[in-house]
């Protein structure tokens, strides 16, 4: 919630029961790349059903698997309950559009404020420079303009016709239209950078996701969040991407791997 109310995001990830089963909401316009809806939004949405099916409050560990492909408009989910412990629940959703199942989200919910227990990071968090001192601005794709990314200019040499050596893809994120971080949106800000493989062959091309996983570790602190994606591996058209999360404390709050399609075109 913002200090004026609801944030774009939570009204256009808002949910409503209509059985014991079921959940009906609206894939909202605006959140989509050439029309089609950002897998991190689709599983967002998803995650605010899950939340209301599950006793737990936050998503721990969230997969999504992308069978076909959605469109902005009014999805139905159904819910199947797997397992309810003391500390972790655990639950299945279908997004269905038009009959047809188009996604499908394992996910296991805890609560995060209760998380006890020992500490081990041996990664840091990138070391880039204030987002002020960084490049951001809208592009066409539509996502853009609810999503504000700043990157080092160093590294968008991608975006002028200039790639580098390594897929890695490094920024400042946050909503455009305000709202502070929370469990949810780290799902939406775990697919919100480019595809990683654009800083290595440019961006061209579609990269459609089949699976995508993310685990939230903590709750953010409200700020901007700090992004790390890399490819490492590009086999047969097919690529992961792996990402971390930091918030403005320099805490690790989430990390995502993504199974995606990559497909140069012709001539390439």
């Amino acid at each position: 919630m913002s200090a004026n109310g609801p944030t774009r995001f939570s009204r256009d990830t808002t949910v409503e029961q209509i059985s014991e089963t079921q959940w009906r909401a609206q894939l909202a316009p605006g959140w989509d790349i050439q029309g089609v809806p950002n897998g991190g939004y689709v599983m967002a949405l998803a995650a605010r059903a899950l939340g209301e099916a599950l006793p737990h409050p936050d998503p721990i560990s969230v997969t999504g698997y992308y069978l076909e492909r959605t469109a902005p408009g009014p999805v139905t989910l159904e819910f199947e309950r797997l397992r309810a412990g003391n500390s972790v629940s655990t639950g299945v959703m279908k997004l269905v559009q038009a009959g047809v199942e188009r996604a499908r989200f394992m996910a296991s919910y805890g609560d995060l404020d209760a998380l006890r227990g020992p500490d081990m990071v041996s990664a840091q968090p990138p070391q880039l420079p204030a987002p002020d001192q960084c490049v951001g601005g809208e592009t066409p794709i539509e996502i853009s303009k609810r999503l504000d990314l700043r990157m080092p200019a160093e590294q968008t040499g991608w975006m002028q016709g200039k790639p580098g050596e390594r897929a890695q893809m490094e920024g400042w994120l946050r909503l455009r239209e305000g709202g502070e971080p929370d469990p949810v949106s780290l799902l939406l800000f775990a697919d919100g950078f480019p595809p990683a493989v654009f800083a290595r062959f440019g961006p061209a091309g579609w990269v459609p996701t089949l699976e995508l996983t993310v685990q939230v570790r903590a709750r953010p602190a409200p700020g901007w969040i700090l992004g790390r994606f890399v490819t490492r591996y590009l086999t047969g058209g097919q690529m992961e991407e792996d990402g971390e999360l930091w918030d403005s404390k320099g805490q690790l709050v989430a990390l995502s791997r993504q199974l995606a399609r990559f497909r140069l075109p012709p001539g390439r």
